[in-house]
């Protein structure tokens, strides 16, 4: 499993969230605490928003724990919203358009989870990715397909409806091919203005994710970033954070198995 962290709040230079506290997520690379595995070396990105609508990204399939360009443009790049991740694949290649965070116009998301037997699933799944969004698809990954399914659903006008859309389309999909393996779902998405993130599982073991608010910093993590765990909550499992601009962050249902498919 992967480990990640989406900011959203006054501008700071990445490496205030990524590489410096003492549990940073480039810390996680090597020894994360509540993942199936203790190493995240399958690459690594991050993704940040300046002053152009779409996001920049740097990604690489070195372990983020052994690239100094990484620690290097973390130092230099400020931005008020960015993403981060350390991949640890699940079955597919490690390559560089494999690594998370994806984009697609101005959104970006990435993702901690699986697609129980994807590989069985993966060509009905790419089926589901329309052309207009099919451009978009650089790897091979079940975290892009599920982002850009998700887009083609409507996610870009309300992010957790078409995320639970398509999670609700892949569940049934995995049912009628009689896969016993669980669906997990632990994710970011934003447009750079708004952010949302999501924690469900078809069993009973969903992806960790914490939020801590302070003033209007926002930040969501798999697993903490500091020692200081009384400033983190725990996303309990089939909820989303919601955050659009101007309004205060909620905390709200998230339960696509309650969507009802049209025939």
């Amino acid at each position: 499993m992967c480990r990640w962290i989406a900011y959203k709040g006054q501008p700071v230079f990445l490496e205030d969230v990524v590489s410096k506290p003492d549990h940073s997520l480039v810390h996680q690379s090597l020894h994360a605490e509540q993942a199936k595995t203790e190493t995240n070396g399958d690459g690594f990105g991050l993704g940040w928003y300046g002053e152009r609508t779409e996001p920049g990204l740097y990604r690489e399939i070195l372990p983020a724990w052994s690239d100094d360009n990484l620690r290097n443009i973390a130092r230099h790049v400020r931005a008020g919203t960015f993403f981060a991740h350390v991949r640890a694949s699940t079955g597919t290649a490690t390559s560089r358009p494999n690594c998370h965070p994806f984009a697609c116009g101005p959104w970006m998301f990435m993702h901690n989870g699986q697609i129980g037997g994807y590989a069985a699933l993966r060509r009905k799944i790419e089926n589901l990715i329309p052309d207009a969004y099919y451009a978009s698809r650089f790897g091979t990954t079940d975290s892009e397909a599920l982002f850009l399914i998700a887009l083609a659903r409507g996610a870009g006008a309300c992010p957790a409806v078409g995320m639970a859309e398509t999670l609700a389309l892949v569940r049934a999909m995995m049912r009628e091919a009689g896969i016993d393996e669980p669906l997990r779902f632990a994710a970011a998405m934003t447009d750079g203005d708004n952010l949302f993130a999501f924690r469900w599982a078809s069993d009973d073991k969903a992806p960790t994710v914490y939020y801590r608010q302070e003033g209007d910093d926002l930040l969501i993590v798999s697993e903490p970033t500091d020692r200081e765990r009384q400033r983190w909550q725990a996303l309990p499992a089939a909820h989303a954070i919601i955050l659009r601009k101007g309004e205060s962050v909620r905390v709200v249902g998230f339960e696509p198995e309650a969507i009802r498919l049209a025939a």
